[in-house]
């Protein structure tokens, strides 16, 4: 009995070994590579980016916010670290440096750093990966050198002074040159008198439009959004958010600008008595502020055309009220753009496509119901990637910004490291 069980095997296996021989070699490997391949990855989260914050005298950040400590020689810390005025107006708008600031000075029990923050502070240079410079340029310029030819714009430069024989002093910035260490700049004309000393540095800016490529670009620096000044829409669970959106198209602005910006007043005339369409001129005070939110909330489409940069606030005021953005910009850069799709909830259209006479507002007529339905239901899902709030939360602004950061430093170091050993000027520089 034993034995025909034996044979049966071998008849069986010899069958099967003669059939892969007419249908093919049978991988059994490839069954079990293939289905682990098909499997999710089971990777734990990055490790947040680490962050050394130089310890400067209140009078480069915080002081120009309560004048009370702008004499305090002291570092602030969290427990007297300043709320953000509500009165602040448009400066609101440039205030990244103080929220990127709030961000590593935040400390609370009991907190999973890997869970929540894309960045943590460390007390010892040694572990940093990078060097944040906590001077509020964008508020210095709107504080002490608003009017250009004000003699008061000598406290802004002075500033920059003092900050820069300071960072010259840090063997952390010999070491790397600066290339590791961060500057926030998000107004165009911040640090504006010694900007060209901190060229090779990363810097967060919310477009390039004013400088030269050798002093900020894409490859190196960060772009980050405005701090939106519109309050967010954060009950907006209408059933037919399309129809009860009556206006097609909304803009409330300043609609005289510089370089780019020209096409507001351009826009005007093309736009000018179109029933279901608002292009109105208008200044940001606390009243308009409140009536461009109502007006883009009952909004299908906001438009977002440039000014004096090629960049603007409204884009994110937009996002914030679930208006779907209408960028008219040639030279614009947004930001987060390796992981955030804007083409999902925006519309986008070149200048000269904007100044034909209807082009624009057919081409939003004939965008579907349903279409504009998913974009508005896109901007609620990434509306939280803009906000800007202390203490900070996860996938908020600031932490997007810190992923950014950590993005920039492989070219960083490898920029510091060709420079300790070339021996002449750098030849890609000439290319």
């Amino acid at each position: 009995m034993l034995g025909r069980v034996v044979l049966s095997f071998v008849f069986v296996l010899l069958l099967l070994t003669s059939s892969a021989i007419f249908i093919g070699h049978p991988d059994i490997r490839s069954h079990f590579v293939l289905k682990s391949l098909n499997q999710p990855l089971q990777c734990g989260p990055e490790p947040p980016i680490r962050v050394y914050m130089y310890d400067l005298p209140r009078r480069f950040n915080v002081g120009m916010i309560n004048s009370q400590q702008s004499k305090d020689e002291t570092p602030v810390t969290a427990k007297d670290f300043p709320a953000w005025p509500d009165n602040s107006g448009l400066r609101k708008q440039h205030s990244v440096e103080y929220w990127m600031m709030g961000s590593l000075l935040y400390e609370r029990d009991g907190d999973s750093v890997e869970e929540t923050r894309d960045a943590v502070r460390v007390s010892d240079p040694e572990l940093a990966d990078a060097f944040f410079v906590p001077f509020f340029s964008s508020l210095s310029f709107n504080t002490h050198g608003h009017v250009m030819t004000d003699p008061e714009t000598e406290v802004d430069r002075q500033l920059q002074v003092d900050l820069m024989d300071l960072m010259k002093k840090s063997e952390y910035w010999k070491r790397s040159g600066g290339r590791d260490h961060v500057f926030p700049m998000t107004h165009p004309n911040a640090f504006r008198f010694l900007r060209d000393q901190v060229n090779e540095s990363i810097q967060v800016v919310v477009d390039f439009g004013r400088y030269p490529k050798q002093m900020s670009n894409l490859h190196k620096d960060v772009v980050s959004p405005y701090v939106h000044v519109v309050d967010s829409y954060t009950d907006d669970d209408i059933q037919d958010p399309y129809e009860s959106r009556s206006t097609l198209l909304f803009f409330r602005g300043r609609t005289l600008r510089k370089d780019e910006g020209i096409i507001r007043a351009k826009l005007t005339k093309i736009l000018a008595g179109i029933d279901d369409v608002h292009y109105e001129q208008s200044f940001a005070t606390g009243e308009n502020i409140k009536a461009s939110s109502q007006g883009m909330r009952s909004s299908k489409f906001c438009l977002d055309p440039a000014g004096d940069t090629p960049s603007s606030c409204r884009l994110f005021d937009a996002i914030v009220s679930h208006c779907v953005p209408v960028i008219v910009s040639d030279q614009v850069e947004l930001p987060f753009e390796d992981e955030i799709d804007y083409t999902k909830f925006s519309v986008f259209f070149s200048f000269k496509e904007a100044l034909q006479p209807g082009y624009m507002v057919n081409q939003l007529r004939q965008l579907p119901k349903e279409k504009w339905t998913e974009m508005w239901r896109q901007l609620k899902n990434i509306s939280h990637h803009y906000e800007f709030q202390y203490p900070p939360k996860k996938g908020d602004a600031v932490n997007m910004l810190w992923r950014q950061v950590k993005h920039k430093l492989p070219a960083a170091k490898l920029s510091a490291h060709r420079s300790r050993r070339l021996k002449i000027p750098d030849w890609w520089r000439r290319r």
